[in-house]
This record gives C-alpha cells, sequence and structure tokens, in this order.
C-alpha cells in the first residue's frame, strides 16, 4: 500500500464556523466544499481537515450523528509563546493554558465554534 494523502474527518453542527476558524486562525485553505462538507489544507500540515455536518446522508447510518468530541487537533509549532500570544491577541479564548508535562510536551488549547479541541504543541521542555 501507498498513502498519497491524510485527511481528518470530523463531524460538527456548523461546518462554515469551524471551517473559519481554521481558515482564520490557523492559516488553513478551503480545497473543495460542497453542501455540508469542506476540506481544508496547509501545505506544512501533512493533513488535511475535513469537516462533515453530522447528520449528512453520505455518511454511513452508524456515524451521521456523531459529533468530534473526544478527540484533540494538534499541531506542532515553531514558537510555542508567540502562537499563544496571537490568538490571544486575536480574541481567541484559551481553553487550556500553556502547560508543560514531565515528558517535555509544552501545549496550551482552544475550542472552535463547534467544541473541537484544537492543541499548539512543542517539544522544547
Amino acid at each position: 500500500m501507498r498513502i498519497t494523502a491524510t485527511a481528518v474527518s470530523l463531524n460538527v453542527e456548523d461546518v462554515a464556523a469551524s471551517s473559519r476558524f481554521l481558515v482564520e486562525h490557523f492559516g488553513f485553505s478551503e480545497v473543495m466544499a460542497a453542501d455540508g462538507f469542506t476540506s481544508l489544507a496547509r501545505e506544512d500540515a501533512g493533513v488535511n481537515v475535513v469537516f462533515l455536518r453530522r447528520g449528512l446522508e453520505s455518511l454511513p447510518e452508524d456515524q451521521r450523528d456523531d459529533h468530534a468530541a473526544g478527540l484533540i487537533l494538534a499541531f506542532e509549532v515553531d514558537d510555542l509563546e508567540g502562537e499563544l500570544a496571537r490568538l490571544r491577541d486575536e480574541g481567541v479564548v484559551i481553553t487550556m493554558p500553556l502547560t508543560v508535562e514531565e515528558w517535555g510536551e509544552r501545549a496550551f488549547q482552544v475550542r472552535d465554534p463547534n467544541g473541537v479541541i484544537v492543541q499548539l504543541v512543542d517539544w522544547k521542555g
């Protein structure tokens, strides 16, 4: 098997709101969109982020009403403190303050309008 691309698909109530959040605050670009669907990319991210509207009939019945709860969309960044300051300046609510773990991970979290957790992380500890 050869993998040619990677994506994570998240079911949310308001596809446009989650899409806008990643475009405005994290520099993603919309590469595809249709009713109830959008695919976002960044050249340096290594993964596309897809938002699907909950209840979308093209999803298998046992997945239609699932919500992207319990997962963390994590991005490793070069300047964690700089990103924290930038997001605060943009009015994004920091839902988990900058935390340093004993294994060297440093991270903070925000949530998009649908409650999807976005974590920025580095390994400088």
